[in-house]
């Protein structure tokens, strides 16, 4: 059992576990209470039923009634004709993307009668605090320092305990609730209304940008136009072009290449015989148009280029210069920020950067590596550097600049951030099998061009906005 206690001489708050002596925790506590409230661990306000969950595999929910709520992580997902429990719990996600991308909410009251697989922690309140309070507590916090893993997050059960938690007297927590009700509808309004505001500083114009990108790689940016012809069949094209060359012996066959599908209201990813269930690696619903893919499906190749040592200078009339990673920033090429080559240097086609190429830079800080752009306009003898990928794709039936949008999303950039490998932040790696493996969610190709055309025209609108 964890004890907060409060020293009034000092003005800080300690912490006794059991027997053990106080410490301080003056550090851990992010902000100060008013002094009718008490810190508390999570764990010791709430009682865990994680025991009692029980999960059904799609094959087994198939064969129910579709009756009672079947939760997971972020919500419901299926119905059964069962339940496990019949009064109201809250549940936090304990797996998946959501935990850091935090596009759902982590914390939701079960309400009924329900079953809770075991990708969400069950939880009752202890003593009559109020389930809304704790719940919207813990969907405004940052749950980071509680989650472990990137490439499969998890929040596990001491975690999830050792958060602390400001708690107000009972009547209190009711007025609190009472209140965020009548404010959140106006709150969701505003964020609604923020792009028509006149007054920006240059953190919120970014922030505006990000949530811009999240629209458009969720499909709620542009409108579907039923007569397009769907991802599914652009990717059979895709697919049969990439054979054909393939036989041509004009590129090399992706032996890693897979395949993501929808079944039963799950997603499913195959190589070769194997099948895996990847659900939690999915971060949020696209239209029925739309298709999840691997970068992979939609790539020929990728190539990086040499770093030779050569004069601090950008090349002159008639010279040829190496790209510096600076060339690439997010969103546009620059071909300015390159190092004049050596005049002996062996020059081979595959380093050569051309218009149309989609540039991504590999290694450096971690700020400046997944930076990626597109080349716009006929760079002249310019060639990749080793810390460069350029992405090669079938320039007819792709398009690079939605490509680059989507990977510049907040929650593609999560995949980004999962793939970077080296222990200082200062200086960080993505190989080019990794960047094969980022989810990007495809969606027709008529589609793709609306969407760069619509961030075109609001990212121009931001860029005049005075503030």
């Amino acid at each position: 059992m964890y004890h907060l206690v409060h020293i009034t001489s000092h003005n800080l708050p300690y912490e006794k576990v059991g027997k053990n002596e106080l410490v301080c925790i003056a550090d851990e506590v992010p902000f100060e209470i008013p002094e009718s409230w008490e810190w508390v661990r999570f764990g010791t306000v709430m009682l865990n039923r994680d025991a009692e969950r029980i999960p059904l595999s799609v094959d087994e929910r198939s064969k129910l009634q579709k009756i009672y709520d079947y939760y997971g992580a972020s919500g419901i997902i299926d119905k059964v004709d069962r339940y496990l429990f019949s009064k109201p719990l809250l549940l936090i996600g304990e797996d998946g993307a959501n935990l850091l991308l935090r596009s759902k909410p982590i914390a939701f009251i079960a309400q009924g009668q329900y079953w809770v697989n075991n990708h969400a922690h069950v939880l009752e309140a202890i003593g009559g605090l109020q389930l809304e309070y704790i719940a919207t507590y813990i969907n405004v916090i940052n749950l980071s320092p509680y989650v472990t893993g990137t490439a499969q997050p998890k929040m596990n059960q001491e975690k999830m305990n050792s958060i602390l938690v400001p708690i107000p007297p009972a009547e209190e927590q009711k007025k609190i609730i009472k209140k965020l009700n009548l404010i959140l509808p106006l709150v969701d309004d505003y964020g609604i209304k923020q792009k028509e505001l006149t007054q920006y500083n240059s953190k919120i114009l970014e922030m505006l940008k990000k949530s811009i990108l999240q629209e458009a790689v969720q499909g709620k940016l542009v409108p579907q136009e039923p007569s397009d012809e769907p991802a599914s069949v652009l990717l059979e094209r895709i697919r049969a072009e990439k054979k054909r060359l393939i036989q041509e012996g004009k590129i090399k066959r992706d032996k890693y290449e897979s395949v993501i599908y929808r079944r039963d209201n799950s997603h499913y990813e195959k190589w070769g015989s194997e099948e895996e269930n990847i659900d939690n690696l999915i971060p949020f619903e696209i239209p029925d148009s739309w298709e999840w893919i691997r970068l992979s499906a939609i790539l020929t190749s990728t190539d990086a280029g040499k770093s030779p040592q050569c004069e601090n200078r950008p090349r002159t009339n008639g010279e040829w210069g190496v790209i510096k990673t600076t060339a690439i920033q997010n969103g546009y090429f620059l071909a300015e920020e390159n190092k004049v080559l050596p005049p002996k240097f062996n020059l081979q086609e595959s380093m050569v950067v051309y218009h149309g190429d989609l540039l991504i830079t590999r290694a450096g800080p971690r700020n400046r590596t997944g930076v990626i752009c597109v080349v716009d306009g006929e760079p002249k003898k310019l060639i990749l550097s080793d810390k460069t990928v350029r992405l090669s794709y079938l320039r007819n039936l792709v398009n690079p600049h939605y490509v680059m949008t989507a990977l510049s999303s907040p929650a593609m950039q999560y995949f980004v951030i999962d793939a970077m490998t080296g222990m200082a932040a200062s200086q960080v790696n993505i190989s080019q099998e990794k960047m094969k493996t980022f989810l990007l969610p495809l969606p027709p190709l008529n589609e793709q061009q609306r969407i760069v055309d619509e961030v075109g025209k609001i990212f121009e609108r931001i860029k005049k906005m005075n503030f």
